[in-house]
């Protein structure tokens, strides 16, 4: 007979070792942008993110989510989502502006610190369909992503880049803590039936951004960024002002 161990003293190991990946990846991440290799340091950000995304999907499937599992994501996601982008950035571009870019990369890891504590506290009690902040996935990837879309910056704009990155990652670091709504995709399982044309504009999504990838991954993260305040503003608004008049009606009748 198979002896069960106490709660406090058994874990499961794939879903902790793909969270370990992806703070290994961040670990290599943070020593490339110290070295000065950020194009590296970028890519490690958006390699832990496919292990970050893989954990909690093979928790799931498997059945093996733990509060021990969940502590750990959140530590490994402080630091390659929190730690890593932050330094990463101020080193390629906001060491120029002295104090107010180190506390611009410090913001950034306490707005994560501080999202990733709400997220834990409220995910009992939250809708699955939407995340309440940005997650802070989203926010390195989109850091990330500016590093490999550099490129593609024409020379006579090169200037402005360091005062955009320094108004992006304050914009970041609002939206992590914010209430605005972002989507979450958790509904959008690869393991359901959906219709014909959600696989289709899958593929699309897929090869427009695989044709491109350092130009379209920067666009597709700044799309998800600003989805969040139009969908808030603009659709959840009109929908909860579209409830209260239902509920006026049917109190008056």
């Amino acid at each position: 007979m198979e002896k069960k161990l106490p709660p406090h003293k058994s874990v499961y190991i794939l879903p902790n070792l793909l969270t370990t990946a992806s703070l290994f990846t961040g670990f290599v991440g943070l020593l490339s942008a110290i070295g000065g290799d950020f194009v590296t340091c970028a890519l490690c950000i958006l390699v832990s993110c496919v292990f970050d995304g893989l954990d909690g999907k093979v928790a799931r499937l498997t059945r093996t989510t733990s509060e021990f599992g969940v502590q750990l994501d959140s530590l490994a996601d402080l630091v390659a989502f929190g730690v890593v982008p932050a330094t990463m950035v101020y080193l390629w571009q906001l060491e120029s502006f002295g104090r107010l870019g180190m506390m611009a990369a410090f913001l950034f890891i306490a707005c994560g610190a501080l999202r990733l504590a709400r997220f834990n506290v409220q995910a009992a009690s939250s809708s699955k369909k939407h995340f309440v902040g940005l997650p802070i996935p989203a926010g390195a990837c989109t850091l990330a992503t500016l590093v490999l879309f550099h490129e593609y910056i024409p020379q006579s704009m090169e200037s402005l880049l360091p005062v955009a990155t320094l108004v992006l990652v304050y914009v970041l670091s609002f939206f992590l803590v914010s209430t605005i709504r972002f989507y979450s995709f958790k509904e959008f399982s690869t393991f359901k039936a959906h219709p014909f044309s959600s696989m289709v504009t899958v593929i699309l999504v897929f090869v427009l951004v695989a044709s491109r990838p350092k130009l379209l991954g920067f666009v597709f993260f700044l799309g998800y960024l600003i989805s969040g305040p139009i969908y808030t503003l603009f659709i959840l608004s009109r929908r909860g002002s579209r409830l209260l008049r239902d509920k006026n009606k049917e109190e008056l009748s």
